[in-house]
């Protein structure tokens, strides 16, 4: 195909598997099917659908292969993948109304940076009333954008969105592919492979997932961009810009990959062209980035704000080894041992060297990751593992492809799909916590997918009714609590973040705790100017605060403390506020075990 066919292609196939999925979910969600951690339904309805999806698929490519082609079957083809999304994903959360790892820990902040972009057509930070978002914005804007549409909150909106937006991704793969390796059967086994593997290692982060199934793809253009392509270089140069407004660590190392292969090609041609296309690339996907980066870079250069990141402060024991997955018994280390061979035996061919780079890039960041650890942070170099082995099956499956095919068409067909099949099927066993978890928590209307008892989240639309009613709303007042999941279902905005880890580096962080800790200590020292103390905050004081009520110990809250290198990570301290504190210029309610003081 075309370079112009292409970019039609890979759109239409977007579109389509995104709308397709997004489809396929509404029904999913009007049959009453059984919740996942309780029955076997929906993992057997998933395991049928992917046999279905990889079925069709291995037909139509080995029909393809024998020179039966029919662009309806490409079609098909590149809705395989997006197939495979909502057959191992959207199937088993059928019957919960929240995604992978339900409201826990990251899940909160990302369903209430998502809450807060359903509610702002522009720059919002997740917690912060009037700062730019520091979290890159671009998947978050959109999933506001969808709620709006489907008048949705943006907490519910966060599944189907997941899913749609990952299915989209997977349907883009096929014609990218296609036209890297000038074969559809080829790039329908890379793009299944591709999905399988994403949707086993990050599925809970939808944004870095999307971003993750291009990597490979990446280094590709990257070295046909730096051999004189101009479609490669606008291409390359358009994906790095949205990535970086969607995941900024893996859009460095496909920028870094880019960096190596151009300057090596510069000093082997001797010749400025990589040169000038990677500054071409450069530029134009910063001003793409610009449009979700600018404000806040902008504030950081003219704001007055003490800036500090804990952002990278993270070091779990996955970040203490490099993954080595060709040496796994499975079937992904059978594809990668695959493909480390073919990569030593052809390193010199150019697709095969452009992958190899992207493997070095990865390595090294994640060495650099350890030895940066001396200095008090890290490079998140735990978090490459996802590109690594897609890398590697990558290599894999060209592997097979360029020795396999041309004699054994009709077995390699089949060994593959059977391949695939049992990477598919595989994928909610890997996720089985995840998604038991979707169905243990409480959702925003207060109930659990389960049929269990809910948690105390069961008050949350009576707190947030509760502080309405004293006219305050959300995206507009300030509210002070440690209850994470209460800010991801009502987008109020928090008089401090709950880390430092995800807090707006402009934010002040240690600052708020800080006044957090000295108005405890006035609730008890001079309950009479309390409220004079909240009001003199540097900041927008909290129009509400909501406690847990400790009974004659007064009312209980948590800050955090970073305390890396320690793992874990986040220490909390408990704060005691005096009940008397409140009585004068507050309205305080019991509701369940939560006291909500809010300001007359």
């Amino acid at each position: 195909m075309s370079a112009g066919h292409t970019a039609a292609r890979t759109v239409a196939a977007g579109l389509a598997g995104g709308v397709l999925a997004l489809a396929t979910w509404f029904v999913l969600h009007r049959v009453a099917l059984p919740a996942f951690n309780t029955s076997m339904v929906t993992r057997s309805l998933a395991t049928a659908a992917s046999f279905v999806l990889i079925g069709i698929g291995a037909v139509l490519a080995f029909l393809w292969a024998r020179g039966k082609r029919h662009w309806v079957s490409a079609a098909v083809m590149a809705l395989v993948p997006a197939g495979l999304v909502v057959s191992s994903v959207g199937i088993p959360l059928a019957a919960t109304k929240l995604y992978l790892d339900g409201i826990q820990v990251d899940q909160g902040f990302r369903t209430q940076f998502l809450s807060r972009m359903a509610e702002n057509l522009g720059h919002a930070d997740m917690a912060y009333k009037d700062l730019p978002t520091f979290y890159p914005m671009g998947w978050f804007w959109l999933g506001g954008r969808l709620a709006n549409v489907l008048g949705m909150q943006g907490w519910e909106v966060y599944q189907p969105f997941a899913i749609a937006s990952l299915a989209a991704a997977a349907a883009m793969l096929t014609p990218v592919w296609r036209r890297l390796t000038g074969s559809l059967p080829t790039a329908l086994a890379i793009a299944a492979v591709t999905t399988a593997v994403v949707l086993t290692e990050v599925p809970e982060e939808p944004y870095a997932a999307v971003v993750a199934m291009f990597v490979p793809a990446a280094a590709i253009m990257a070295y046909r961009a730096a051999r004189s392509s101009w479609a490669s270089t606008i291409a390359l140069a358009v994906y790095l810009g949205i990535s970086a407004s969607f995941y900024t660590l893996f859009t460095a190392i496909a920028a870094l990959t880019t960096v190596v292969i151009a300057v090596v090609l510069a000093f082997a041609s001797r010749s400025l062209k990589p040169l000038l296309h990677l500054v071409v690339a450069g530029v134009a996907s910063l001003a793409i980035a610009a449009i979700s980066w600018g404000p806040y870079i902008w504030r950081v250069l003219t704001g007055d704000e003490q800036r500090e990141s804990t952002a990278n402060h993270f070091l779990p024991i996955e970040g203490t080894y490099f993954p080595l997955p060709f040496l796994s018994f499975s079937l992904v280390g059978l594809l990668s041992m695959i493909g480390l061979v073919y990569l030593v035996y052809r390193f010199k061919d150019p697709v095969v060297g452009a992958l190899g780079v992207s493997i070095g890039v990865c390595y090294l960041w994640a060495l650099a990751s350890m030895a940066i650890t001396l200095v008090g942070t890290s490079l998140l170099g735990f978090r490459l593992e996802v590109l690594i082995v897609e890398l590697f099956v990558t290599l894999g499956v060209l592997a097979i492809a360029r020795f396999g095919v041309p004699k054994y068409t009709a077995a390699v067909a089949a060994v593959v799909a059977v391949g695939a099949l049992q990477m598919v099927q595989h994928i909610p066993v890997e996720n089985e916590d995840y998604i038991d978890q979707a169905y243990a928590d409480t959702d925003g209307n207060g109930e659990r997918a389960d049929r269990f008892p809910a948690d105390a989240g069961r008050y949350y639309n009576e707190i947030a009714a509760y502080i309405e009613d004293h006219g305050y709303k959300v995206n507009e007042a300030v509210v002070y609590t440690d209850e994470i999941n209460f800010m991801a279902y009502h987008p109020f905005f928090g008089f401090n973040a709950f880390t430092s880890h995800y807090a707006n580096p402009l934010g002040e962080f240690e600052q708020r705790n800080d006044e957090l800790k000295r108005w405890a200590e006035i609730s008890y020292e001079d309950p009479a100017h309390f409220t004079e103390a909240v009001d003199n905050s540097p900041w927008e004081p909290p129009a509400a605060f909501i406690f847990r009520d400790n009974g004659e110990n007064g009312y209980k809250t948590h800050i955090a403390h970073d305390i890396y290198p320690s793992q874990p990570n986040v220490r909390y301290e408990g704060l005691y506020y005096n009940p008397e504190a409140f009585e004068q210029d507050w309205d305080v309610k019991q509701i369940g075990p939560f006291a909500v003081a809010v300001r007359k």
